[in-house]
């Protein structure tokens, strides 16, 4: 027999061979980033890559990319794989964290139970977003749980009334919720009851008190909805058209899995899936235990750590685009540089790379070639044009012009209405103040793309991409290389000018890379700049910096820039095969996981009052208190993963207490802290 010395004859091999196609499944991962879908097929069984693709995102319709990246991935493969064959689809995306860091998100009503005015100010809310309706109502409740006043159910009505026909999702968030949710649950019921739209509850993403922050995390979370609504709907289109049916995970920002459907109205829970899957995956490709990861994609690079093999989470919330959330996510540093990023000219001729993003010209040219006609009228025009030569405006890729908005101005819908799918010259649409006003927050919507210069497009002539139209890149680069030197661009300036360019894009990657290694901020210090301009020298003395562990460098555009990065700061940087992937392969390979905190606290007088998402109840003895929050943190755990897609996770269970002085037992117990974390592995990984 095999296995054991012996051989197997001509029959009896091939129907050993079935049986292991037979047990053979494949898993699915997929990256939808601000430039490009990638996608990934591994081998469940053998933990090996047999696969991988990228096709442009197609923010308009994402299922086009999508479908195009998973099939472009299958016919590389020697042989068929039957779509029964594969037991998990699974997504991560940059979307949300774009959405953030750009400004972007669907037009959303906040609802305030019991804010008083500073407490709405300190949200945020209204500074962030100028424009968005909110309402405060009467209601919230005491820390002790008990109700400040009875919700004003006439009042809210009243703002919904208001409010509906401009949002597409409400936020709600009410006082000492994390205490008792009984007003946000209200609030939910009349909301839907009345508009049908998608609610988001402040304590449905915290058990944290802060009631302004978990506020501006509702509002961050409603904002998002449609977007991650519309990638989970494209991936099941995607899949329907390739006839796979098995279960559609997507990648939270602490780097777990969750089933798309548990995700759906909880978006804000990918803010920085895309940097986790890539965590992720650069530990499953390089076989390290402790890096810096440093992740360039089209929009961001995004830079973590890995220690010990386990990445450093941020308890208290990610950080992203400046907006502090209170979701638990990675430790990550997400800035605006990328490939795509905008290049800004200053009057002073300073390069900006970033951070808004910016289809590149190069690209939006290889897709629609009578762009060049449009880039040499730019460059025969001498007089006109100025700042606004070789940029253009268009629809998203594949996007819906028929769709209606809610939200915008009459300005905006007029100006849109003029915006095609192929590209028109920013300086023939934006000839007025307010024209350009409209554009700016068409573009910040999501609902256009304006293209211009990116270092994409400057490293194409420098020759080290070629993956698009090369002559608009160089008639791009001669445009900005004519604005910066006010004289005609010789072949040598422009190569000066793109140069420079590519050599801002290393200097801002290596800061980030140091400042992550540093833990600090440190943009300002001479010694920073000083090797990452490349230059290694501060008046009299040589200077080096290098991080202590190695950097893992993972995304499309990192080989075009990381091995100057490496010559500058000295230091080990690793580029695992198939590192231009490494999210999708991260989004393949993840875990399914979710904690739960549920407090007790007592008040000196025998009563113990247990407060929890799920409820908030009363005891007269500590230890049943105890026992009843322990069981019902493990209980709540436990179905959520299971909910998210993991059948058989396994709970963790850690508890903090806090006593009055001179407590002999849990009778003089203060205050005590439940937190259960489950963990386990989507059922279709094995």
């Amino acid at each position: 027999m095999a296995g054991q010395g012996g051989h197997l004859s001509p029959s009896e091999g091939a129907a050993g061979a079935a049986d292991v196609r037979a047990k053979t499944t494949y898993l699915i991962g997929v990256d939808t980033g601000g430039t490009y879908t990638d996608a990934a097929v591994i081998e469940a069984r053998g933990h090996r890559i047999i696969a991988t693709a990228k096709a442009i995102t197609t923010k308009g319709d994402l299922a086009v990319g999508v479908t195009e990246a998973i099939t472009q991935a299958l016919a590389k493969l020697s042989h068929d794989i039957p779509p029964q064959d594969i037991a998990m689809v699974s997504v991560s995306t940059t979307l949300a964290t774009n959405a953030v860091v750009e400004g972007h998100g669907g037009a959303t009503g906040v609802v305030l139970i019991g804010f008083d005015a500073a407490m709405v100010e300190r949200t945020g809310i209204a500074k962030a977003f100028p424009e968005i309706p909110i309402a405060v109502i009467a209601g919230g409740h005491h820390h002790n749980g008990d109700a400040v006043c009875p919700l004003d159910t006439d009042a809210l009505e009243a703002a919904l009334l208001a409010m509906n026909s401009k949002v597409d999702a409400f936020a709600v968030a009410s006082s000492f919720a994390t205490r008792n949710a009984d007003h946000e649950h209200q609030a939910r019921d009349r909301i839907v009851a009345l508009t049908g739209k998608p609610v988001t509850l402040s304590t449905e993403l915290s058990s944290a008190l802060d009631a302004p922050r978990r506020a501006l995390t509702a509002v961050l979370n409603a904002r998002l909805i449609p977007r991650i609504s519309g990638l989970i709907s494209a991936v099941q289109r995607s899949m329907a058209q390739l006839a796979i049916q098995c279960p559609l995970m997507i990648v939270k920002g602490d780097g777990s899995l969750a089933l798309a459907e548990s995700v759906a109205t909880r978006p804000i829970e990918t803010v920085l899936s895309g940097p986790a899957a890539s965590l992720v995956g650069a530990q499953w490709l390089s076989g390290l235990d402790s890096f810096i990861l440093s992740d360039m994609g089209g929009t961001t690079t995004d830079l973590g750590l890995l220690i010990d093999g386990r990445p450093r989470i941020k308890e208290e919330g990610a950080e992203v685009g400046g907006w502090r959330t209170m979701v638990r996510a990675i430790d990550v540093r997400t800035i605006g540089l990328g490939g795509d990023s905008e290049i800004t000219l200053h009057a002073n001729g300073r390069i900006q790379v970033g951070p808004q993003r910016v289809a590149p010209v190069s690209l939006v040219a290889a897709r629609y070639p009578q762009m060049l006609a449009m880039l040499r009228a730019d460059l025969d025009d001498v007089q006109g044009g100025g700042s606004m030569h070789g940029k253009f405006v268009l629809l998203p890729f594949s996007a819906d012009s028929d769709k209606e908005h809610n939200g915008l101005t009459a300005r905006e819908l007029e100006t849109l209405l003029t915006i095609t799918h192929a590209p028109q010259p920013l300086r023939k649409l934006a000839t007025s103040l307010s024209s350009q006003r409209s554009i700016a927050s068409l573009q910040r919507k999501g609902l256009v793309q304006v293209s211009s210069l990116t270092p994409s497009d400057v490293s194409h002539v420098l020759g080290l991409q070629a993956n698009w139209s090369p002559e608009a890149a160089t008639m791009a680069t001669q445009l900005a290389c004519r604005l910066r030197d006010m004289k005609q661009p010789t072949a040598e300036r422009t190569q000066a000018f793109a140069q420079d360019v590519w050599a801002e894009t290393v200097r801002l990657t290596g800061l980030a890379i140091l400042q992550t290694a540093f833990g600090v901020e440190m943009a300002d210090n001479p010694l920073t700049h000083a090797v990452c301009s490349g230059r290694g020298v501060l008046g009299l003395a040589t200077v080096s910096l290098q991080p202590s562990i190695p950097v893992v460098a993972v995304g499309g555009p990192v080989k075009v820039y990381y091995e100057e990065v490496q010559r500058r700061l000295g230091c080990e940087v690793v580029f695992p095969e198939f590192c231009e992937v490494a999210n999708a392969v991260g989004a393949a390979t993840g875990v399914v996981a979710h904690s739960v905190t549920v407090e007790v606290m007592g008040d000196g007088t025998g009563l113990f009052r247990m407060h929890s998402s799920a409820s908030t109840r009363q005891f007269t003895d500590a230890v049943e208190a105890l026992a009843t929050a322990q069981a019902l943190a493990e209980q709540l755990a436990h179905d959520a993963v299971v909910e998210m897609g993991a059948p058989k996770p396994q709970v963790k269970l850690s508890i903090s207490k806090q006593y009055m002085p001179n407590a002999r037992d849990d009778t003089g117990l203060l205050q005590a802290t439940i937190v259960a974390e489950a963990i386990g592995r989507p059922n279709a990984a094995g």
